[in-house]
């Protein structure tokens, strides 16, 4: 998929946040962890949120997880999405711990359930943007 043919919002790609995008460029899901306390938590965030340390680095995780909930949108907020409604969102749990809310890539896996395995699988949508979306494991 070239730029040209994504037309959905972007993330921003800034420095606090670059680390994960350059892993997930390679195809690896990487999440931040305290070198104080060892919380591993995502989203990133400047300080651990758990003992406020700014000491902090990223860490490639598994990519396995467990569905911890899903929804399923049948409005486009934003144009992009219009082609692909109803289109549907869902949590994740890491084994690591953090949560990540993605999407599945192509169609959702029959039978979803709270707990479902998944695995994490890289959509490479521009040359510099590859997202996390998840499949039945």
């Amino acid at each position: 998929m070239t730029g040209s043919e994504y037309n959905k919002p972007l993330p921003f790609n800034d420095p606090l946040t670059r680390p994960y995008w350059d892993h997930a460029k390679t195809h690896q899901l990487a999440i931040q962890i305290c070198n104080e306390c060892t919380d591993k938590h995502f989203p990133p965030s400047p300080v651990c949120p758990k003992c406020l340390s700014e000491k902090q680095s990223w860490t490639v995780v598994s990519g396995n997880g467990f569905l911890l909930t899903w929804g399923r949108f049948h409005r486009a907020y934003w144009d992009g999405f219009k082609s692909s409604l109803p289109y549907d969102v869902c949590v994740v749990r890491l084994e690591e711990g953090p949560l990540v809310v993605s999407n599945f890539l192509g169609t959702t896996p029959v039978g979803l359930f709270t707990g479902m395995p998944l695995r994490a699988v890289f959509e490479d949508v521009t040359t510099d943007i590859s997202l996390v979306r998840f499949v039945k494991y």
